[in-house]
């Protein structure tokens, strides 16, 4: 699409694809197997190869992904770990809602940790004092692609024998020391909508290099049935009608009996003959990220009086997800003057997320079934004064010069 300054609007975030996308779909279409297919399977043996995991399964979504991957902890397989209602687990007040959701369904009770205002990411520094006899499990997001401080929450989930789970939904194809975030955890999940740096229009996945949490993913994923045949296949395990279990008749087809209460929420193989060829443009998509964060950072690097950036780690490789910054009390325009501006020029802008989790009236109402440690000021600060600015790759050098343009206008204005 032409750029016309001024009137064509820039969203934060999009699609960016070809004929090949188109192709693939179309392939799909004309093959007449919609469901989980040749796709499916051609996507998920890409993204084991790309992380360097050993098992990954599909979704419809990455919030499906978050539900999926806290739920297949339940299975009794695990003994003593097993999630179960009245556990607690650590989360932060500076996430997106499906981070939280699945463990508040479950019964869990979410323990609640302030943010650091650098990272946009849980202080990890709170946690260990949070946790008690009941704590079972850390889920936590990385932060609009940037690491959270995997160090300290890695040891101290082995430390205290808990679960982790990494929300990747933000941070595709970014790294820690090298290592590529979603491989620290004992699950990972990730989200292919339009927003993120890859897409198949709606989908996620879910990684893990355990097989027990593999198999129990999959039930938990597939209606909780005990097979485990890929769809279409039959007769996986050889014993189709050989199997005894719970009150059924010895030789119930296995195919159809339920060892989990579990969910359907398998994708197509549409979205995944998109996610295809989305994912072979991954690591163009993440260098133009990064030229574009680099090119805001040095822009906004000259505002230091007005705006707190986050903070710069060598340790990092990051895919970055936007760019976020937060307006200073001291600035002459608040964080609202800002983002209006923007968007009365056309240039999108977003907040963090939920900002404040606690602040939002589906959270009041459970306020008794939570657990909140410390005052949130960190949290109350970006719900006010932070936001993002898009860095996709459809953000090219002219869109990007007109974004810096409008700023550098509202910044001269506010100065008188």
């Amino acid at each position: 699409m032409k750029f016309i300054p001024g009137k064509t609007y820039i969203p934060v975030s999009g699609k960016v694809f070809d004929k090949e996308e188109i192709n693939n779909a179309i392939k799909v279409a004309r093959d007449g197997w919609w469901t989980e297919g040749e796709f499916s399977k051609l996507f998920e043996k890409d993204f084991k190869n790309y992380l360097d995991v050993k098992f990954v399964s599909l979704v419809n979504s990455g919030s499906s992904a978050n539900l999926v991957a806290l739920y297949s902890l339940t299975s009794s397989v695990f003994g003593d770990r097993a999630l179960k209602a009245g556990d607690e687990f650590i989360t932060t007040s500076v996430a997106f809602p499906t981070t939280v959701n699945p463990g508040v369904m479950l019964g869990m009770k979410p323990i609640f940790i302030d943010a650091e205002l650098d990272t946009l990411n849980i202080d990890a520094n709170k946690i260990e004092k949070a946790i008690t006899k009941k704590t079972k499990l850390i889920m936590v997001a990385h932060t609009l692609g940037r690491p959270f401080d995997l160090a300290k929450i890695v040891d101290l989930c082995k430390k205290y024998n808990l679960w982790l789970i990494e929300d990747c939904c933000d941070a595709l194809g970014s790294k820690y020391e090298g290592k590529m975030l979603g491989t620290f955890g004992d699950i990972a999940t990730y989200s292919f909508y339009p927003a993120h740096q890859i897409t198949m229009g709606e989908g996620g996945a879910i990684v893990t290099n355990n097989s027990l949490i593999h198999r129990s993913i999959r039930q938990f994923r597939d209606w909780g049935r005990d097979c485990w045949c890929d769809t279409g296949k039959d007769d996986t395990c050889r014993k189709r009608f050989q199997w005894k279990m719970g009150d059924l008749p010895f030789g119930y087809d296995h195919k159809y009996i339920y060892t989990q209460v579990g969910f359907n929420l398998k994708l197509t193989d549409f979205q995944a003959a998109i996610g295809v060829a989305q994912l072979k443009k991954l690591p163009g998509f993440i260098k133009k990220r990064q030229e574009n964060y680099r090119s805001l950072y040095t822009f906004f690097s000259q505002y230091s009086q007005y705006f707190q950036l986050m903070e710069e780690n060598s340790m990092n490789d990051i895919s970055y997800f936007g760019f976020p910054l937060i307006v200073k009390a001291k600035a002459p325009f608040t964080r609202n003057e800002l983002t209006e501006y923007l968007e009365k020029n056309k240039i999108g802008t977003r907040n963090i997320f939920s900002g404040n989790l606690l602040r939002h009236p589906a959270y009041i109402g459970i306020k008794a079934k939570i657990k909140v440690i410390g005052d949130h000021k960190n949290a109350d600060l970006i719900m006010n004064n932070a936001l993002w600015l898009g860095v996709y790759s459809g953000i090219d050098k002219k869109r990007l010069e007109y974004i810096k343009m409008i700023l550098t206008h509202f910044l001269i204005k506010k100065r008188k």
